[in-house]
């Protein structure tokens, strides 16, 4: 029997020298070991390796057991005597084996688990391992850090809990799994802490540099994706715990100060690939900006923080995280990017910050990619907050600062829409500058006008897409119409009627133009469908539509008609306007030449 063979192997190594086993000793001990485990005789396989005689050989040939015993492990039901049976075998092993040989059989078996077995296995081999480690002399640092790298390297090809439902079932056990790292990383932690407190001047890094490469690559994967707001009515949210360790583990090591201000990352490797020095700086900055995240938005390690920074200097030292987040497209961190932007901006007062930040290309990307989220996401709610921080970013600026801005966007944004918002926000910084007591250079005179060449044109002058551009269009008209009305020319305190020709010629006849070609082309259009829909004898045939360029999903007639009928609309709108604005010129400047005859 399997009892039977192992007693005879044992035997025969008793009598033998540490020196004399041989690999024929070895793999029958590994042979007969393994089917006592498969044969159900866990208990007797137990005896043999807590006999005191038995030590040595234990010593040298016990780590070849760890594979089997894992399998059998998993195989057996909670409640079975022959797992807790394994259980403790596998402790004694901890004990008992050379460490350097355990050590490579407990990290052969995680790199080996997949799939729904990776959280189970590391769980199971967490208390050994750290047995293991803690008992080598040689080569400690090393150890640990590909310990730790090895088991985040598995637990990252698992997709991470992110809805409420998910989480507290966490049906692949990572959740409880990354907190149970932690807490096998601790005795490393407090070794380097001891170490740092007995000398000012620690100089053994590796285990600390180790331990910083853990939790930079813990930040990327799971917080960088995980959900981390604390639902209402849940017990303790473990994402949120294991943030809290993994920020405590930086700030005991003397990290996290300089990461969150100096952008240190550690001793990067020298790669002579290109392509991998890349992906280290990527997942170095992804790591970052998760870190900025943690603190300034959801308050991790706050207590830690120095209340020495100005709210201007903590969001330039933000930028660069803010705009890494918003070029990702996954929701979990694009919301992460914009809740980092909003905690910076809310926490400073309206025209407090400075033009000159706007030197730094950070403060000119942002709202670039800003406005990439507004026109380009597709999840509704996140576009809505884009716009309210992009609003609330301008809010900040200075006028000058503002200026700078809108030109910006106006030359950058290549969107209507934005465009259209843009140029309300001018209107509503002229409407302070003439209503308020201070006189504000940048919103009036020479300044406003070049900043009106910029609004008050059509892109392609009378074949611009007036449908496509119609939220540019009537934002620009009701601008002109606001100056023309509220200043006037004997003041001309804007500037606008200093330029008015220029404005006629650039803006409002292409316009006329643009309309005349543009309503002759619809309603012909129009004209063209109803007789199709005549001589086909029916209104419910399918056909293609093409409006400002893009094709529009298969319509019936009568839906393309609809559409038509909306474009005409639009025009009327945007003519109506345009008579209006064009009568208020004519008056006040029939007014002027009455009062100088």
């Amino acid at each position: 029997m399997a009892v039977d063979e192992l007693q005879a192997i044992i035997q025969r190594c008793q009598i033998l020298e540490e020196a004399d086993f041989k690999g024929e000793d070895f793999n029958l001990f590994q042979v007969a070991g393994q089917k006592c485990l498969e044969d159900g005789y866990a208990a007797q396989l137990l005896e043999v390796i807590q006999n005191e005689k038995n030590k040595v050989i234990i010593k040298n040939m016990g780590w070849n057991l760890i594979s089997p015993l894992v399998r059998c492990i998993f195989m057996y039901k909670l409640e079975d005597d022959k797992r807790e049976h394994c259980l403790k075998i596998l402790d004694q092993l901890a004990q008992l084996c050379n460490p350097k040989e355990l050590f490579l059989g407990l990290l052969e078996q995680i790199e080996q688990t997949s799939g729904e077995q990776v959280c189970q296995t590391v769980m199971l081999l967490l208390q050994p391992l750290q047995t293991v480690l803690l008992k080598l002399q040689n080569k400690k640092a090393y150890s640990v850090g590909l310990s730790l790298a090895m088991i985040m390297n598995q637990l990252t090809a698992l997709p991470v809990p992110y809805t409420k439902q998910q989480i507290q079932e966490d049906k692949l056990g990572l959740c409880q799994c990354c907190n149970a790292v932690v807490d096998f990383a601790k005795p490393f932690v407090n070794e380097v802490v001891k170490n740092m407190e007995k000398s000012s001047e620690y100089n053994d890094m590796e285990l600390k540099e180790e331990l910083l490469k853990f939790c930079m690559k813990s930040l990327k994967y799971p917080l960088l994706t995980a959900q981390l707001e604390q639902p209402e009515g849940t017990e303790e949210h473990p994402f949120r715990r294991f943030a809290t360790e993994i920020i405590d583990i930086l700030w005991d090591i003397r990290e996290l100060i300089p990461l969150v201000f100096l952008h240190r990352k550690g001793k990067s490797p020298h790669w002579e690939n290109q392509e991998f020095a890349d992906i280290e700086q990527k997942n170095s900055a992804d790591s970052l900006a998760c870190l900025s995240y943690l603190m300034f938005v959801q308050h991790f390690g706050i207590d830690y923080f120095p209340v020495v920074f100005s709210p201007s200097y903590l969001l330039q030292c933000n930028m660069t995280h803010i705009e890494v987040l918003l070029k990702r497209t996954e929701e979990s961190m694009l919301s992460k990017g914009l809740d980092l932007f909003e905690s910076c901006l809310l926490r400073m007062e309206d025209n407090s910050l400075l033009h000159q930040y706007l030197e730094f290309r950070d403060f000119i990307d942002v709202p670039q990619d800003l406005v990439k989220v507004m026109t380009l996401c597709p999840i509704e709610h996140l576009r809505k907050k884009s716009l309210n921080i992009l609003q609330l970013f301008i809010d900040k600026f200075d006028a000058e600062g503002k200026y700078t801005l809108f030109r910006c966007l106006l030359k950058t944004s290549n969107h209507a829409g934005v465009e259209g918002y843009i140029i309300k926000n001018i209107k509503d910084q002229i409407h302070l500058s003439l209503t308020k007591a201070c006189d504000n250079i940048w919103f009036t005179g020479h300044h406003l006008v070049s900043l009106l060449d910029l609004v008050l044109l059509l892109p392609e002058g009378a074949e611009t897409d007036l449908l496509q551009n119609s939220d540019r269009i009537m934002a620009s008209l009701n601008l002109l119409r606001y100056l023309v009305i509220k200043d006037c020319e004997s003041d001309n305190q804007t500037g606008v009627w200093t330029t008015i020709a220029k404005i006629e010629q650039n803006f409002l006849k292409p316009l006329h133009v643009g309309l005349n070609m543009s309503k002759a082309h619809y309603e012909a259009e129009i004209k063209n469908k109803k007789e199709n829909r005549r001589e086909a004898h029916s209104s419910n045939t399918v056909c293609s539509l093409t409006v400002s360029g893009e094709k529009m999903p298969a319509m019936t007639t009568d839906m393309q008609l609809q559409v038509l009928h909306s474009a005409l609309f639009t025009f009327d709108l945007i003519e109506s306007v345009l008579a209006r604005v064009e009568e208020l010129i004519e008056v006040k400047t029939k007014a002027v030449m009455d009062e100088n005859s």
